[in-house]
């Protein structure tokens, strides 16, 4: 009668234990699962940025690696193929990232450029009569670049700035003008060429330009005080 008891106790608890361990099996699957999708989607999303950057899974690692050391504390904004040319362990790496940046750097004034082109096509079917002030943030215009066009820095409280704008302008001179310290504000700007004054037609008509200088001055690292006027001269920034 004993021994019936316990066989009929075992037959009951023994599927009960041959379960718990599938159970708790289950359970930690279920646990690690999102964990394992969100490690996943990390790792697809830096192959996704250092692809755009055209670099690999490793060079991100090392550019993360890089920025966690004295140059990220230095400049902390600086993209990475900038950041591992400065790092760079030999002159070819050196090179490599180079050719990189000016590929990269080229597609992006490339699109820069487009978008400022729909910018003033804009600009000229909805405000006509109004200087145009060009889009905050983009390059040195294109005819700048491409032809040693004129370039001229000026700022607000400069006495000899509005002169040389004027001198410029009665010579039929064609300049694209950067204000330094605007805060990006385009009433500044107008508020300034109204007063030298600018002629608006010539401003309409792409003889003249009017920009903000936004931190273009301080790029070229030329020396001397404002106003300044620069030029392109195999590919450097010279003073006029």
């Amino acid at each position: 009668m004993r021994r019936r008891a316990i066989s009929l106790i075992l037959a009951v608890c023994l599927p009960v234990l041959c379960t718990m361990p599938a159970t708790a099996q289950d359970a930690a699957t279920s646990l690690a699962a999102p964990s394992r999708e969100r490690t996943t989607t990390i790792i697809v999303s830096e192959e996704l940025i250092a692809r755009d950057w055209g670099l690999s899974t490793d060079e991100w690692t090392r550019y993360r690696k890089v920025m966690q050391g004295p140059l990220g504390v230095y400049s902390p904004n600086l993209d990475p193929l900038t950041a591992l040319g400065i790092e760079a362990r030999s002159d070819e790496e050196r090179r490599h990232y180079a050719e990189l940046q000016v590929v990269a750097e080229a597609r992006r004034i490339e699109k820069t450029l487009a978008y400022q082109r729909a910018y003033d096509d804009a600009w000229q079917r909805l405000h006509p009569g109004l200087e145009r002030v060009a889009m905050a943030g983009g390059d040195m215009q294109t005819d700048t670049r491409a032809s040693g066009r004129l370039a001229v820095f000026v700022k607000e409280d400069c006495g000899s700035c509005g002169p040389l704008v004027q001198r410029l302008q009665s010579a039929g001179t064609e300049f694209d003008l950067y204000m330094v310290g605007t805060g990006q504000d385009d009433s500044r700007i107008r508020g300034w060429a109204q007063s030298v004054p600018i002629d608006p037609t010539r401003v309409r008509e792409g003889k003249i330009t009017l920009n903000h200088d936004a931190g273009r001055w301080l790029s070229l690292g030329l020396q001397g005080d404002l106003p300044a006027m620069v030029r392109q001269v195999n590919g450097q920034w010279l003073r006029q």
